[in-house]
């Protein structure tokens, strides 16, 4: 029993000691001349589903919920966001060039489609992140139309 509480009480100590390790939750600035939607001037309905589903992640926009403020989930959350950045970034779309925003909104599409975005583990505490069917299709319908028109 003696075993057991010596490791108990290393994981509180450990656990208490990793809080003053906090990651880095600091924004950088969003310049609206480069974010994509006042530079695509997308429509309300587009801007508030990318906004909710996607933005967190995949923007300089990140609202970190008050589960990221305790450790080890935080550097959890900090990963999956610096990760969402390096793949799409909207808060700099207008820095892409041609055949990166084409790459992006050909994975964007088959995300969408085989509902790998937004994560399943990020709807279950993001209820406003839960795409319906046809929210889904807006969007790839708007991606589309982007690559069509070839308006990205």
């Amino acid at each position: 029993m003696k075993t057991a509480k010596k490791i108990i009480l290393w994981t509180l100590v450990t656990f208490a000691l990793i809080q003053f390790f906090p990651i880095d939750r600091v924004n950088q600035p969003v310049d609206s001349k480069v974010n994509f939607v006042q530079i695509k001037q997308a429509p309300e309905k587009i801007s508030t589903l990318l906004k909710n589903a996607c933005y967190d992640c995949h923007s300089n926009e990140t609202i970190y919920p008050k589960y990221a403020y305790v450790a080890p989930i935080s550097w959890s959350v900090k990963s999956h966001v610096n990760d969402g950045r390096q793949r799409l970034n909207f808060s700099v779309w207008g820095t892409y060039n041609k055949e990166l925003k084409e790459n992006m909104l050909d994975r964007s599409i088959e995300a969408l489609k085989h509902k790998t975005m937004p994560l399943p583990g990020y709807i279950v505490y993001h209820d406003e992140a839960k795409l319906t069917e046809a929210e889904r299709t807006l969007l790839i319908q708007y991606f589309e139309e982007m690559l069509k028109s070839k308006t990205y």
